[in-house]
């Protein structure tokens, strides 16, 4: 080679065998023509055309540089590339990645492929070197002249050409360089470059050159034409503006403004008014300028009279702190609420410390609970305590981060995110924000808007928010926020310890009824147009549908329930016109059809194998089967029900722990080798996890090897360990109410779970007997009916 290339570090790779001297290295192209005197970067990525790059720099040698017939051939063979193709010297050897390398090649000569070599890697071939013509006359010299004018013409007509090119094209004084260098550089297909290429003698080479850069000519000075029509508009619409804004100058000098004056008044004025902070001020007069300099038909105006908007619409100015009556909090709570006793009183300090410390920085609260359970309502109370606007700002579903800060006004149609546009709405600073369902944000590819509201709920940030829309801080220290979510799991750990956490369980039986009396009657009469007294419920057909007809921790599908009664009643009253309706127990299956909850305990602990178990779930308690049958087999355990990773080692455990106290439990150790395990619990199509069914499955297994029944009213909860101790498990208010809301009457639960036995309501403490397990010991006395006696011959 003329020149050694200056190679980055190549991978080392394996030595490859040497190329013979009397043959050249192909690298096979797709859409690049490579001619003699020309310096072009080439770029390969298939691993032959890698491999022959590599042992050409490896070797130092000289490469042939071929286009092929086919560009979306991948693995091209001899007969797939075009004969002639340029041998080239590599300058430079760039290794991009592991699938992408560059060559920056320079062509010498053309070459004429005559046949290839096999063995090789890569492709490798023999022929001749074509040499160029060096004939003469007026003929070539004539074409010669023409073909350089109208190159020259074309780079000046290009926008951004090198100047270099152009010192290159002037000075080339040979007409076959001159043709191959104005063909490497022209727009043109590559079949067309190739046609070229493999032209040798000089007149046909020239005459097909000048026939493309003639055609490329006459396309470039018509798009020349055609952009200086389209400059020589624009200049005329920027002359109009002037001349518009001299205009308007005049009529205002005269006093004949038509009202750009006055509004640019108003607006100044109403930012006087607005109360805000110096540096958003500042930032207000600047855009009242731009938007003074603006024309109204532009576009622009638009958008900078919006953003004034909002600047003078929202809320800058510090409240004055508001009188917080604790005593008039507590009435608006109870009567707003029922029960809830640990929460009121966790509100009513909260209320407390803001009267003392107004300027202090308050907690943000996060009301964590089942749905239906009063978690907004509660939000609204605490408003009308602080005598403040509410607002409710939803994020469940929210992915983009833009929904929290705003979208730039880069962007058309850009607007503030929710907070700013929920302060705007309530028309305070110190308004009381509900960010419901905070659970339930997501992220996506435009960012993550739960990381957006670490700023928002920090009461060491907030005083300087800033929402890209504005582009100037806003102090959100003294909104009130108060969140809102269904479980904690799916709230990131820095945005969950931002926050208090107060636990909303479910309600018992008895408080349901009272809120249905209290509240749900009288809104289902006036959400269906009848009047106090018209229709009345007793509280027998109200606890049979709350038994029977609903089965959740919130009270939403008791109050649909009670709509579709009162719905019945508005009927008869609209047909018959009757003057007072009573509901009882007995009219409801009429209502309602057939009820939709029974107590299953009873039927499905019948037969040994099976055990009522306790589960926690986002919207509540609930009661879970564990069944267990032994079929003949040898030792396997089946577990099926869609149970999550956690619960089948808890069934593994169970039955671990089983084999382990055979002895003491009657069972036949031998049997167990014999037979199969087989482990369901139903609701197939829900999945299931978590290891608090530990007790229950134990119980299960041994009730169906020692042919035990398990009591009927008796329902557990608690993990355990190898050992045979009973641990302790989370949920227990929920689990404990779901039970009793089950028709359960006894509960066993971890001795080490004794701290949540005041949590219980009272109600239901009263309902059910408790079991404390230390053991599984325990759980086996208390849980087995005693073993059938054996009948006498």
């Amino acid at each position: 080679m003329d020149d050694a290339p200056t190679a980055e570090p190549i991978a080392a790779k394996e030595a490859a065998r040497p190329v013979p001297t009397d043959a050249f290295i192909v690298v096979p192209v797709r859409s690049t023509v490579l001619f003699p005197e020309v310096v072009m970067p080439i770029t390969i990525t298939r691993p032959a055309a890698i491999a022959a790059a590599q042992q050409a720099v490896r070797e130092q040698r000289q490469i042939v540089v071929v286009l092929q017939r086919d560009p979306e051939n991948a693995d091209p063979r001899p007969g797939d590339l075009h004969e002639i193709g340029v041998v080239a010297n590599v300058l430079r050897y760039i290794a991009a990645s592991d699938t992408e390398h560059h060559l920056i090649c320079q062509g010498v000569q053309r070459f004429r492929i005559s046949d290839f070599v096999d063995g090789f890697p890569f492709l490798l071939a023999r022929g001749l070197h074509v040499p160029e013509p060096t004939e003469t006359g007026t003929e070539i010299e004539a074409r010669f002249v023409n073909l350089r004018q109208q190159a020259l013409e074309i780079l000046e007509l290009v926008p951004q050409a090198p100047a270099e090119l152009r010192a290159t094209i002037a000075g080339i004084s040979q007409p076959g360089a001159l043709a191959d260098m104005s063909a490497a550089y022209l727009d043109i297909a590559p079949p067309e470059k190739q046609d070229i290429l493999e032209t040798i003698p000089l007149v046909p080479r020239l005459d097909k050159i000048i026939t493309l850069t003639g055609h490329r000519l006459q396309v470039l000075r018509l798009s020349h034409e055609i952009g200086a029509q389209t400059q020589a508009t624009f200049s005329e619409r920027q002359r109009q503006a002037v001349l518009r804004e001299q205009l308007a100058t005049i009529q205002r000098e005269l006093g004949e403004d038509e009202g750009g004056g006055a509004e640019i008044a108003e607006l100044s004025a109403a930012i006087d008014k607005a109360n805000m902070p110096e540096e958003v001020a500042a930032q207000a007069r600047k855009e009242l300028r731009r938007l003074q300099r603006t024309p109204e038909a532009s576009g622009e105006y638009g958008m900078i009279r919006a953003y004034l908007d909002w600047l003078i619409e929202l809320p800058w100015a510090t409240p004055a702190p508001a009188e917080i009556d604790i005593a008039e909090a507590r009435k608006i709570l109870d009567a707003d609420h029922y029960g809830l006793d640990k929460i009121k009183t966790r509100i009513l300090e909260y209320l407390a410390v803001r009267k003392l410390a107004p300027e202090g920085k308050a907690p943000i609260l996060c009301f964590v609970g089942p749905p239906g359970v009063g978690k907004t309502s509660l939000g609204r109370s605490i408003a009308r305590a602080l005598n403040r606007p509410f607002v409710r700002v939803s994020l469940g579903g929210t992915h983009d981060e833009a929904e929290i800060r705003g979208h730039r006004r880069t962007y058309v149609g850009a607007l503030p995110g929710n907070i700013i546009q929920a302060i705007r709405k309530a028309g305070a600073r110190d308004c009381v924000m509900m960010l419901d369902e905070i659970d339930k944000m997501g992220s996506g590819i435009q960012g993550d808007p739960s990381a957006a509201m670490l700023e928002v709920l920090d009461p060491e940030q907030n005083a300087t928010f800033r929402d890209n829309y504005l582009g100037v801080p806003f102090d959100l220290s003294r909104v009130t926020f108060i969140t809102t979510a269904n479980a904690l799991e799916t709230i990131p750990g820095p945005l969950r310890d931002r926050m208090e956490i107060i636990a909303l369980s479910a309600y018992t039986a008895g408080e349901k009824l009272q809120i249905a009396k209290r509240y749900l009657v009288r809104r289902q009469l006036e959400a269906n147009g009848l009047k106090e007294g018209q229709v009345e419920i007793d509280d027998a057909a109200l606890i049979r549908i709350i038994q029977a007809y609903t089965r959740e921790a919130g009270v939403r599908w008791l109050e649909r329930e009670i709509g579709h009664v009162m719905r019945s009643a508005a009927m008869r009253v609209a047909e018959g016109g009757e003057v007072k309706i009573h509901i009882g127990e007995a009219d409801l299956e009429g209502i309602l059809g057939q009820t939709r909850f029974e107590n299953e305990a009873a039927m499905r602990t019948t037969v040994p194998g099976v055990a009522t178990g306790l589960a926690w779930t986002p919207v509540g308690g609930d009661i879970l089967f564990i069944e267990a049958a032994k079929t003949p087999g040898n030792g396997k355990l089946i577990l099926t029900g869609q149970l999550g990773e956690v619960m089948r080692e808890s069934a593994q455990a169970a039955l671990s722990l089983v084999k382990t106290r055979a002895g003491e439990l009657g069972i036949d150790p031998a049997s167990l080798e014999k037979s199969d395990i087989h482990v369901h619990v139903p609701a197939g199509a829900t999945p299931k996890d978590g290891p608090s069914a530990g007790v229950a499955m134990f119980i299960a297994l041994t009730s169906v090897l020692t042919d035990r029944t398990v009591r009927s009213d008796t329902a557990m909860t608690g993990e355990i360990s190898l050992r045979g101790l009973v641990l302790p498990v989370g949920g227990i208010k929920e689990k404990v109410i779901a039970a009793s809301a089950a028709g359960i009457t006894r509960v066993m639960l971890p001795a080490r779970n004794r701290r949540d036995y005041d949590d219980i309501p009272q109600e239901v403490r009263d309902k059910l007997e408790f079991v404390w397990l230390e053991k599984v010991d325990d759980a086996v006395a208390a849980a087995l009916a005693p073993a059938k006696s054996p009948v006498a011959a």
